[in-house]
């Protein structure tokens, strides 16, 4: 996923509809040059003033003569601000302002009441300033913002979802924030395991506080902190979360709490994101990322704008929606997506919607049994009773559809074309994870798999696939929560062999995170296993440092493993000793 987009930080966007004039297209910049910056303009670049009806009819996204057929990326329509924020280049005087946000339809309500919420006055920062940092010299609405709110009471919406009311987390930083524009539910998840393995219990009950209150106002976690993610979710782990801090804390009363809020972020998917798929006269309920909304992802607008002009105009908000969809799926982007088209290595092939995802489908089998067991606690039979009862639905629904019996893992689901994407991918082995499966051989079967594939010969980490496609989410990358669901999958089974690989599998991580951190003293988001172990590249955006999710499976494996792991040098006992010491200092919310 990519975080820099994702962790809500407001973008300089970048237009390239043909339709607005031969100026403006020679003004759009190309390259991100400014970290934290979806695109940049260049020092030698002439930006030319615009009108706020020129800049509207560019972040409506309107082409001329173009087709609707889906609702547009963000329900309100879009509008400038009232004042804007300068980035001066320092190696030059050339400035741009292009700050903007998602509004509530009548332009005339565009303005938060709360003026203390928006910048009355320019601000200027250079390039190697961190948007954080702003903050705390402008009035800004990064820390604070309107809540949404009825278009009878004239409230409107600034470009943030809602503040964090709770301190949190944020992957690919290093210290914790009260700010509503950063947080990733599915980081969040291996980030909390960390953080209640060095007693930050608090800080994870704030973090699912932050979840719940989002669910209660708008029925799903969108997939950032913005306006314009809303009509997308991510990968539903909330109740597995809440199972975590539970666990560790037996805080019961919070939990009964939220009980409810968890079974509406369920019923989310249920409602929104279910596919009926039959076989033999048998029809089962799975589910799907899906995100039926046109037009380019306003976070991404000129490189969706670029990739659309590679396809049909009627394909194009087709195309728009899957990568959308694939976004949602925190996998953007990967091959498991590119299954369309005559060229399946091109992202204009993506058809993420027309696919069962294996660990979608796991992550909610292991929340109905989860929902089952919590609701058992708090002595609510007939709930209990509902959940059970998904789960075995599920449960069959995945045997009939995902899992093969000959290859000895599960695969993901093609409901155009009616078959099993064969593909390797880490995410097939889900279920082990999950313990969504009922036949314990499975766990063994899976090894077997990954010893067909060759995986076990990569010493670096487990691959993300086996396809090279210049994709984050592929070949050579490695990602740590993918470690992290095979090897605890494995070291489920009952087989010393099998553990045996699983202990192998996290040694080779723990030495891939300990290399790098030697040499560049930081933790990354992924790492390229393929050279002796690197920070990671490809997709959209550069690679992250800090990194939550990261070092929170590396607490976990130290915590499984610590009595046997090694760092794979003389000083191993020190190595890893000043490794831990670093994922701890990271934690500490400075």
């Amino acid at each position: 996923m990519k975080h820099t987009s994702h962790l809500g930080w407001p973008h300089l966007m970048a237009w390239t509809l043909p339709d607005l004039g031969r100026q403006v297209k020679q003004a759009v910049p190309r390259k991100p040059e400014v970290p934290g910056l979806a695109h940049s303009v260049p020092a030698t670049a002439t930006v030319p003033r615009m009108t706020w009806e020129l800049h509207l009819l560019l972040l409506l996204g309107l082409g001329l003569g173009s087709q609707e057929a889906l609702p547009p990326p963000c329900e309100r329509s879009t509008a400038m601000g009232s004042s804007f924020t300068k980035f001066r280049w320092q190696s030059s005087t050339k400035t741009t302002s292009t700050l903007w946000t998602c509004r509530w339809p009548r332009l005339q309500r565009r303005f938060c009441r709360d003026s203390a919420s928006w910048p009355r006055h320019t601000t200027t920062a250079s390039p190697g300033n961190s948007f954080r940092s702003l903050s705390s010299v402008t009035s800004s609405p990064w820390d604070r913002s309107c809540s949404p709110g009825s278009q009878k009471t004239g409230q409107t919406a600034l470009s943030s979802c809602k503040r964090s009311q709770m301190p949190s987390c944020v992957p690919g930083r290093s210290n914790c924030t009260r700010s509503g524009k950063s947080w990733e539910r599915r980081d969040s998840y291996w980030v909390m395991e960390g953080l209640l393995l060095s007693e930050m219990a608090s800080t994870v009950k704030g973090m699912l506080q932050n979840f719940l209150d989002l669910v209660k106002t708008y029925g799903h976690i969108p997939n950032g902190g913005r306006v314009y993610y809303l009509q997308r979710s991510q990968p539903p782990l909330l109740t597995l979360m809440m199972d975590l801090y539970v666990t560790h804390t037996q805080d019961v009363s919070f939990l009964q709490e939220n009980i409810g809020t968890l079974a509406s972020e369920l019923d989310f998917w249920t409602v929104n994101r279910t596919v009926s798929v039959s076989s033999g006269g048998q029809s089962y309920a799975l589910n799907r990322y899906y995100v039926p909304y046109g037009g380019p992802r306003p976070e991404s607008y000129s490189k969706d704008e670029e990739l659309a002009n590679t396809v049909s105009e009627g394909d194009r908000e087709t195309l728009w929606a899957e990568l959308k969809a694939g976004a949602e799926s925190g996998w953007d982007f990967s091959s498991r997506w590119l299954v369309g088209g005559p060229s399946p290595d091109l992202l204009s092939s993506i058809r993420t919607s027309k696919m069962v995802p294996v660990d979608l489908n796991a992550f909610l089998c292991q929340a109905e049994e989860l929902m089952s067991n919590f609701y058992s606690r708090l002595g609510n039979d007939a709930q209990a009773t509902k959940y059970r009862n998904l789960r075995s639905q599920r449960l069959a629904a995945m045997e009939a559809f995902l899992w093969d019996e000959q290859k000895g893992a599960w695969f993901d689901y093609d409901v155009e074309k009616g078959k099993k994407n064969l593909e390797f991918y880490p995410s097939n082995l889900t279920p082990l994870w999950a313990g969504c499966f009922s036949d314990p051989s499975a766990i063994d079967k899976a090894l077997k798999y990954l010893e067909d594939n060759q995986i076990l010969t990569y010493q670096n980490g487990i691959p993300t696939s086996l396809r090279n496609t210049g994709q984050q989410w592929d070949f050579p990358n490695a990602w740590a929560p993918l470690q992290d669901l095979v090897i605890r999958g494995l070291a489920k089974s009952a087989s010393p062999r099998t553990q045996e690989v699983a202990f192998q599998l996290a040694q080779n991580w723990i030495r891939t995170n300990f290399k790098v951190y030697s040499q560049t003293s930081a933790m990354y988001e992924k790492y390229d296993m393929s050279n002796g172990g690197h920070p990671g590249g490809g997709g959209e955006y550069e690679v992250q440092e800090g990194f939550g999710w990261t070092n929170g499976v590396a607490l976990v494996l130290l915590d499984r493993y610590g009595d046997q792991l090694t760092s794979g040098t003389q000083l191993a006992s020190l190595g890893l000793h000043s490794l831990v010491a670093a994922l701890l200092v990271s934690l500490l919310p400075w």
